[in-house]
């Protein structure tokens, strides 16, 4: 028991290690000196026989060895703790952090998922980052950083991961009444294109999305105005003179500002995909286990599948 008390031990610490890229911030995470940290690393690459880590006067990397072996610590590690959350749910139900990660279109809607949750699970923290795109999300599941995340699965290699589809998001346009004479039921790409349009920054997701849509229908645009925020640029349409383009689904968590109308954009309307993903791995983590049974619940994909919002309060869109 002591030797495997210390194996994981050593593996804890070389993970940190991997990680931080620094020996005193490594040590730091684990709540030990850079000697011990040090020392014990040392211990496992001499029961392992191979080098783990490049070592000048500083942290230079992993070797190639060690770049090989910190994925099996990180399994190992996660597998450990995960037998530990079994045990556990036996005895007294679950208990324990579930990490989601969560790309900014989602932001608004994964509380359809993380409530319900806890009010099944009330020994469960949760912890979300709401920032993250599909890409760094799986990366992180796949380094047992992150127990499950919400991403836009189409283009994305989740091979080996289990993929729960929670909805379709289609892009709207929310616009100043002023700007859009007539009460039209919908609007097409060209005519959108010639507003004044305030959208995402390039290089999110969402604004990947948004750009593809005109791009296939031959039209280049420009924006006006950039944001990292969908909040912002809700700010910036309720002024009056902008128009944006964004996920339908935010706008039943943050309202179309007073003075806007939400209208339908193209025909079909341009959809993409959110999907709940978690470690393919079995038996895996109790906690990603249940926070898939969560998102399959057929009321809960109910609600998922309708997220509607029309101009003004919130019922379904016209065509919607």
């Amino acid at each position: 028991m002591v030797q495997w008390l210390m194996l994981f031990r050593q593996l804890e610490y070389f993970v940190a290690l991997a990680r931080e890229k620094h020996f005193a911030r490594a040590a730091s995470a684990c709540f030990v000196s850079q000697p011990a940290l040090s020392e014990a690393i040392r211990k496992l690459e001499h029961e392992l026989q191979v080098p783990l880590v490049q070592r000048g006067h500083s942290f230079e990397g992993l070797t190639p060895e060690g770049e090989r072996l910190v994925h099996w610590a990180r399994r190992i590690l996660a597998d450990q703790d995960a037998l530990k959350q079994e045990v556990t749910a036996l005895r007294t139900g679950l208990t324990g952090e579930l990490r989601v990660g969560v790309i900014p279109a989602a932001a608004a809607t994964v509380a359809l998922l993380t409530d319900p949750f806890c009010a099944e699970h009330p020994l469960v923290t949760v912890q979300l980052e709401t920032s993250l795109r599909s890409a760094e999300i799986i990366g992180r599941i796949r380094s047992f950083d992150l127990d499950a995340g919400v991403v836009h699965p189409d283009g994305q290699d989740t091979q080996g991961l289990k993929l729960t589809p929670l909805y379709e998001d289609r892009q709207v346009l929310v616009v100043g009444s002023g700007l859009l004479p007539g009460a039209p039921d919908g609007i097409d790409w060209a005519d959108a294109a010639e507003l004044p349009l305030c959208l995402l920054s390039s290089g999110m997701q969402g604004r990947q999305i948004v750009d593809d849509a005109f791009t296939a229908r031959g039209l280049t645009v420009t924006p006006r105005l950039e944001a990292d925020s969908i909040a912002a640029l809700l700010a910036h349409v309720g002024a009056g003179r902008w128009a944006s383009i964004l996920p339908e689904s935010w706008l039943r968590t943050l309202r179309a500002p007073e003075g806007t109308r939400v209208v339908p954009l193209g025909d079909p309307p341009t959809a993409a995909a959110v999907a709940l993903l978690t470690g393919g791995g079995e038996p895996g983590s109790v906690l990603a286990r249940a926070f898939s049974e969560v998102a399959r619940a057929p009321h809960l994909r109910g609600l998922l599948r309708g997220l509607r919002t029309d101009d003004d309060a919130g019922a379904p869109l016209a065509g919607g």
